[in-house]
């Protein structure tokens, strides 16, 4: 018998007219998408399913933007009677997960992850912070690279998604810095990315101290599914973990894929990614050629998901 879990992305896989499709075609999606216009006081579904993108992208307006598309792609997949034996979100993905594990209320996640974006976009100025995607860089180049581009700034590691894709993060200067010192090195690619703050790197350490106390002040009930948590790739089942590993996630790391190693170490042979877009999905041949995935984001992937196939049937 095989094991599923069920992948929530995070921040760059929004875009305009997202979810539209569940709400319009499952009644159980339009409730999530109604209790979180509710919760948040104004009308995040407009926004997915219609933007205007250039508020979409506002960090405050994405996290709980994709997180409320998850859960209505979560409730139709749970209609349907699938449910998962483990769950992981990357970054903003994992208060989803947790969502999905019984352990945070959905009013509460999209609350929180409100506020979580208005801090992080508040923690550093804009033009200050940059992240980049290096590709297919050399194994064993990184911790080099990013000491000598550091000259008294910060770059770290910000999300380990794949053997084949590291995202650096950090003030401008050493980002560049060290995108150009990783193409020397033998990186196919070093890209600028085109986001708002430098996430899961130390400049975020403002952020996460602001973000403490909402994360104290929200019950957090131990989980009904295990997780793999983002800032330490480790099966989490209590709740006082998960907010811990809410607060820990902010300026550090996304391990992507020891996640997703982790989960296939305990059996996982079906993922299916549930939310906009199909990121997570196409990572998992990158991490491990013997994974696969389907994602379940608009009415038409349904079928796919539900027939998605395991390795062991």
């Amino acid at each position: 018998m095989f094991k599923t879990a069920f992948l929530f992305p995070g921040q760059g896989s929004q875009f305009p007219g997202m979810g539209k499709s569940l709400a319009d075609t499952y009644p159980e999606a339009a409730r999530v998408f109604q209790e979180a216009d509710d919760a948040l006081g104004f009308s995040i579904s407009k926004l997915c399913f219609e933007g205007p993108e250039d508020q979409l992208n506002l960090t405050e307006f994405t996290q709980p933007a994709l997180v409320t598309v998850s859960i209505a792609a979560l409730a139709v997949l749970s209609s349907k009677g699938l449910a998962p034996d483990y769950v992981a979100g990357h970054s903003l993905g994992e208060y989803s997960a947790l969502v999905a594990a019984g352990s945070l209320g959905f009013a509460d996640a999209v609350r929180l992850v409100n506020k979580r974006g208005r801090y992080m976009q508040e923690a550093v100025p804009s033009g200050v912070g940059a992240m980049a995607a290096l590709l297919k860089l050399p194994e064993g180049k990184l911790d080099e690279i990013l000491a000598e581009a550091a000259q008294g700034e910060v770059v770290t590691p910000a999300n380990l998604n794949s053997p084949g894709q590291i995202v650096i993060a950090g003030h401008a200067g050493a980002v560049a810095r060290a995108a150009e010192l990783a193409k020397t090195a033998g990186a196919r690619r070093a890209i600028l990315l085109p986001v708002s703050a430098p996430f899961h790197c130390p400049l975020m350490k403002p952020a996460q101290k602001r973000l403490k106390n909402d994360l104290d002040t929200t019950e957090f009930r131990d989980l009904a599914v295990p997780l793999i948590n983002n800032w330490q790739a480790r099966e989490i089942r209590l709740g006082n973990d998960a907010r811990e590993g809410l607060y820990q996630q902010v300026p550090n790391p996304v391990l992507w894929s020891g996640t997703i190693r982790a989960l296939a170490a305990a059996g996982v042979d079906r993922f299916i990614e549930a939310g906009a877009g199909g990121v997570l999905t196409g990572l998992l041949k990158n991490i491990d050629a013997a994974l696969s995935g389907a994602r379940f984001g608009e009415a038409v992937d349904l079928e796919k998901a539900l027939s998605a196939p395991g390795q062991l049937q």
